[in-house]
This record gives structure tokens, C-alpha cells and sequence, in this order.
């Protein structure tokens, strides 16, 4: 069934449709919050509530929306507000400025599984976890990243970059 088709569905309240959705994107939602809570019955918890306030929303949003783009959206602003309400994420005011460096040097010809690079992702400090998770998988900007947890953005570069570092060195990849 198409995205366009399941929307509607869902919007009549359809219990079918919602498993439908359900079933199709349940994996992605999860991965995408255990990636930033780092948990798994954070995880699934997050996921049951992202699904409840999506299906609660859907009467608002337009039929041709992309489905999947739309929950992993609510499940990653779930996931980070799971964070904010257990005090998890705290104040992140350091605004040391880093040079700038050549973004695509040390990551062009390296290949590593996913479950190393997994592994390395999930053994960093949570700042960096959640930035790196935020930029380089969900695909946030740095803007964006800075609205949903309240920073200025130079901060949240400089998380990114001493993030970017750790999970380096973590990988042993730094020449």
C-alpha cells in the first residue's frame, strides 16, 4: 500500500493501516533512538510514544507526505525529549572555537563494518553520541541540532568536531 493510501487510512482510524505503518517502520524508529539514547528500553518506550503522538497528528499532515521521513522526525524529537526529561542532556555551553579541518581527510577510504563503527558510536560521551547521531545519520543541520537542545550553533559544531575526533580515535583511524 502506498504512503499516500496508508495516511488516509490512518486518518479514518483504520486499526489495519496503523499495524501497516507500524510494522513497516518499527525497526527504523527504533534504530534511530537507541542511536541517540543509547538504551533499548529507552528505545522501545521512545518508539511507542512517537507512534501514539504520529497517529494522534496524522489528521493534520498532508497525504503525499514521505511517511517514514515524517516518524523518524517524531521518533529522533521524542528521543530527544525522553533525554531533556531525565535530565540527561545538560548545558553544553562550551564555546571554545576549533580550527577548521579538511571534513572528508581521514573518513574518504576507510571501510569498516557497521557493527564496529556501532560499537565505537555508542562508547562516546552522550554529548557526542547525540551530535553525531543527530548529523551524520539522522541528518540534521547544525541549526537544527541547535534549536531542538537549545545551544548556539558554534556549540554544537564544536561538539561535532570533538565528537567527530573521539569516534576517530575510537576507530583508531587518525593518521
Amino acid at each position: 500500500m502506498e504512503d499516500s493510501t496508508l495516511i488516509q487510512a490512518c486518518k479514518n482510524n483504520s486499526l489495519r493501516a496503523q499495524m501497516q505503518v507500524y510494522q513497516l517502520h518499527k525497526d527504523m524508529m527504533y534504530n534511530a533512538s537507541y542511536r541517540i539514547l543509547g538504551d533499548s528500553e529507552d528505545a522501545q518506550d521512545t518508539v511507542h510514544d512517537a507512534f501514539i503522538k504520529a497517529f494522534k497528528a496524522i489528521v493534520n499532515v498532508d497525504d503525499n507526505l514521505n511517511l517514514g521521513a515524517w516518524l523518524r522526525r517524531i521518533v529522533v524529537n521524542c528521543s530527544l525529549d525522553f533525554l531533556k526529561k531525565h535530565k540527561r542532556i545538560v548545558r553544553w555551553d562550551v564555546s571554545i572555537d576549533l580550527e577548521d579541518e579538511d571534513e572528508t581527510e581521514a573518513m574518504e577510504d576507510i571501510t569498516l563494518k557497521a557493527e564496529v563503527v556501532k560499537r565505537a558510536i555508542n562508547r562516546l560521551n552522550e554529548r557526542s553520541r547525540i551530535t553525531l547521531v543527530l548529523y551524520l545519520i539522522e541528518d540534521y543541520t547544525h541549526k537544527e541540532i541547535a534549536q531542538q537542545l537549545g545551544l548556539k550553533e558554534s556549540t554544537v559544531r564544536n561538539q561535532y568536531r570533538r565528537g567527530k575526533m573521539q569516534l576517530q580515535r575510537e576507530l583508531n583511524i587518525i593518521h
